[in-house]
């Protein structure tokens, strides 16, 4: 069978495709449209950023702050449409691409303008944070209290006050510095004065946005006490039972006691959600058998703020010591010193979580395409 050979192209062939006549006038008006809504959409977003901020103004305390400036953003899409109409801009040929990059342009535009406009130096409309404690709550005649603040805000404090009053109504107003965010004032009682004390913390901004919160303390001689019914001739299997108010703290805290200004030993709740009753046993390590002692009750109770490692902390101390004996128990003082059954305050660090503003951009964002494909699909 012969074979068949393919045919070579002609030179005639080879120079029959021509490249097309380019179109440089057309191709110049193309371009200058697709400037001119360009511009368009970013001026149409300036604007509406700037109306925006009217309305965000006057949404202020509305939990549905952001998502109604959003829908005032989205709903103004359609003005590009009327704006490009008015302006007799030769839409044919705009396409998909042309509409997606107007509406891109106008959106984010309108977007960033606004976060930068609701923001300072060019808008404050947040009051300063203050978190308070104050160690301790319930505290025993003589003892001290310390009263610490976080204070911050968005853009500085200009000013921070302090003032307290006492049980009889008699107000001080004692000067308090800020550092580092930070106020500290203690309070060292020099009367017998028990009760209540309340106070008060404010702080300004340059905006002129004040924030106060309150509070109290109370001096009572029954913060910590012993209410076990024995004292004498304890053995290694004797409890003794401690009460510590639980308005000492809001926080737990380490109910602890000395044996004639000895060391340091730890009580240990009955059961670990019980805030107020504490217990030891003469079988502890420190305690003496065929001794009298004289017990000494404390509770430290301490503090840390959120992202702060500083520990703030402070002492209640019995307003008197209790008075043990021991007998003949060769298993007194013979167990190892326990640790608190229960959760202390701990240093919390919290690491930054992205804003709020790229979670409504990542939104706003879906809702431009969906917008968009609607559109294209009504077409």
């Amino acid at each position: 069978m012969a074979k068949r050979y393919k045919e070579e192209p002609t030179e005639q062939q080879e120079t029959d495709f021509k490249m097309p006549a380019f179109d440089e006038e057309k191709y110049i008006q193309r371009e200058r449209r697709n400037i001119k809504t360009i511009f368009i959409s970013f001026i149409l977003g300036v604007v509406i950023a700037i109306i925006s901020v009217g309305f965000w103004v006057l949404l202020t305390g509305s939990f549905l702050r952001w998502e109604l400036i959003l829908l005032l953003g989205v709903f103004n899409m359609p003005w590009l449409r009327y704006l490009f109409s008015r302006l007799h801009i030769d839409l044919d040929g705009f396409g998909r691409r042309g509409w997606l990059t107007a509406y891109g342009t106008y959106f984010f535009t309108w977007l960033l303008i606004l976060i930068v406009l609701v923001n300072p130096p060019f808008y404050d409309g947040e009051s300063p944070q203050i978190q308070v404690a104050v160690l301790p709550g319930f505290q025993s005649p003589g003892g001290t209290v310390m009263i610490v603040a976080s204070v911050a805000d968005n853009v500085q404090i200009s000013s921070v006050s302090f003032t307290y009053t006492d049980p009889q109504g008699i107000s001080n107003s004692p000067p308090v510095t800020l550092q580092n965010g930070m106020i500290q004032f203690t309070y060292d009682q020099n009367t017998s004065l028990l009760g209540q004390y309340n106070f008060t913390i404010s702080a300004t901004d340059p905006s002129g946005h004040r924030t106060t919160v309150t509070g109290n303390f109370t001096y009572s001689a029954d913060a910590l006490s012993v209410i076990s019914s024995r004292s004498t001739d304890l053995t290694s299997g004797d409890t003794i039972t401690i009460k510590a108010d639980r308005r000492i703290s809001s926080e737990n805290f380490r109910v602890y006691y000395r044996l004639d200004d000895g060391r340091e030993i730890n009580a240990t709740r009955r059961t670990a959600s019980d805030t107020e009753r504490y217990e030891t046993t003469p079988e502890v390590s420190g305690w003496v058998q065929n001794s009298t002692t004289s017990l000494q009750l404390y509770a430290e109770v301490s503090h840390y703020f959120l992202n702060n490692p500083t520990r703030y902390s402070n002492n209640v101390t019995a307003s008197q010591p209790f008075p043990f004996s021991t007998g003949a128990d060769k298993n007194i003082g013979t167990a190892t010193d326990p640790t608190p059954n229960y959760p202390l305050p701990a240093s919390v660090i919290q690491s930054a979580t992205p804003g709020f503003e790229i979670l409504i951009a990542l939104g706003a964002l879906a809702v431009v395409v969906l917008v968009i494909r609607k559109k294209k699909q009504g077409q």
